[in-house]
């Protein structure tokens, strides 16, 4: 049984995904016996009007998910009506979490918005993830180009924000030096391996941050949802390793 928490809902951008209808996508998850899976919208990387595009994602998960899906909407705290788009993910929509796109909002992780936004949607109660990038940089569309925003400025904010729960996703670079270890005992942060290259990827993360701090995410239908489950089957996890990856701790995070 998987925990899923990064999957998306509606087309990339530049072109079309094998399994980028919600019908495929959910049949996938059934085949690969994910019993919940945390979705965003690829529409909020682009879309001006958040406020439609997370109405669309979460009567998807409604109308698609079979009970597997979880809406996880977007908010961009560049935008005048950022608190309203919050809103409404937790009031109107019924929502768990909120997901971010900083590098195509252009906002770094240092800006006071976003600690503002952080710091609201934690007195929610709201997880928050954040995607660090959605693409290799070298497969981006010339008029398009984002960076990976830098996680440091992170520290400050998680200090400083009592009861945030905090998801880095898509993190590119393997896991190096101490900032990942600093972000784990500094607050409840969380880390996904989707975007790890090469082999032993998990197991360098687990060398800096301790078990409970590791989620399974596919990054599916962007990435082959079968790479995810190779990453952890090569890693030599013992059995307890595999189920808290696996499914236990995102059912803690939702818990807490």
């Amino acid at each position: 049984m998987v925990v899923d928490t990064n999957v998306y809902l509606s087309h990339w951008p530049f072109r079309r995904l094998p399994g980028d209808e919600p019908q495929n996508l959910v049949a996938k998850l059934k085949e690969q016996n994910v019993k919940q899976a945390w979705a965003g919208s690829f529409d909020a990387l682009l879309h001006e009007d958040l406020a439609a595009a997370n109405a669309r994602l979460a009567e998807a998960c409604h109308t698609h998910g079979e009970g597997r899906l979880l809406p996880f909407g977007s908010v961009n705290p560049t935008l005048p009506d950022w608190k309203e788009d919050l809103r409404r993910c937790h009031e109107d929509h019924k929502m768990r979490g909120i997901r971010l796109h900083p590098n195509y909002h252009g906002y770094q992780l240092g800006d006071p918005r976003f600690a503002e936004l952080a710091g609201l949607a934690g007195a929610l109660g709201l997880v928050v993830q954040i995607a660090l990038n959605m693409e290799d940089a070298r497969t981006q569309h010339p008029l398009v180009r984002v960076a990976e925003v830098a996680t440091a400025p992170l520290l400050a904010v998680v200090r400083e924000t009592p009861g945030l729960r905090l998801v880095i996703q898509n993190r590119k670079r393997q896991p190096s030096g101490k900032l990942l270890g600093r972000l784990s005992y500094s607050g409840e942060v969380y880390f996904d391996f989707a975007m790890f290259e090469g082999v032993g990827g998990i197991n360098r993360l687990l060398e800096g941050v301790p078990e409970d701090r590791v989620l399974f995410g596919s990054y599916f239908p962007f990435y082959y949802f079968e790479s995810a489950l190779l990453k952890v089957k090569e890693a030599g996890l013992s059995e307890s390793q595999q189920q808290a990856i696996l499914v236990d701790n995102a059912r803690l995070v939702l818990e807490r």
